[in-house]
């Protein structure tokens, strides 16, 4: 294992990382952000910036007027972007994490569902082994093209990654 694969690993690995754990490997900032959200906005600070010292990742929230709330969804977005940064090679076995369903060749997530980082790591490492033909992945996968581009669109971060293997590959932009 080069120390590529070995990064990707170890980034990999903080997918699995309990909320507190993941949060001792982060700086914390909390600020006052600016935009909608009442009259309230403003006057707290609820704004919640992660930076991930391991991997240089920087995420932030705001949406909220609870810096709780902000704190639970940055998490769930350093998770995203770290599936997103790390490629690894595919397994030998495809096992999907247990939460997610595959009905008649079609990838089933609610959009709350905690194994979505595992699957994003999971379709972009397909992608990325099929020179980024999205056909070829989805046939890996064991699922629909139109299915796993559909699960990609959901994603910014993982459409954007999907965008640049394809383009990497010499492959045209998915459209959406």
């Amino acid at each position: 294992m080069d120390s590529t694969d070995k990064r990707a690993a170890e980034l990999r690995a903080r997918l699995d990382f309990d909320d507190a754990r993941l949060l001792a490997e982060c700086e914390v900032h909390t600020f006052r952000a600016s935009g909608p959200g009442g009259q309230h906005r403003n006057k707290t600070v609820s704004a919640v910036r992660l930076h991930h010292r391991l991997s240089g990742l920087t995420v932030k929230a705001a949406e909220s007027r609870s810096q709780h709330q902000n704190k639970a969804k940055a998490l769930r977005r350093l998770r995203e972007a770290l599936a997103v940064a790390a490629r690894q090679p595919l397994p030998d076995r495809l096992v999907w994490p247990p939460t997610v369903q595959i009905v008649e060749r079609k990838l089933n997530l609610a959009r709350g569902n905690p194994a979505i980082p595992h699957v994003i790591a999971l379709t972009l490492d397909a992608l990325y082994a099929c020179r980024g033909r999205l056909g070829d992945a989805a046939s890996l996968l064991g699922v629909t093209p139109s299915s796993l581009a559909r699960f990609l669109a959901e994603h910014r971060p993982a459409w954007v990654e999907a965008n640049r293997i394809r383009q990497e590959a010499g492959q045209p932009p998915l459209r959406r």
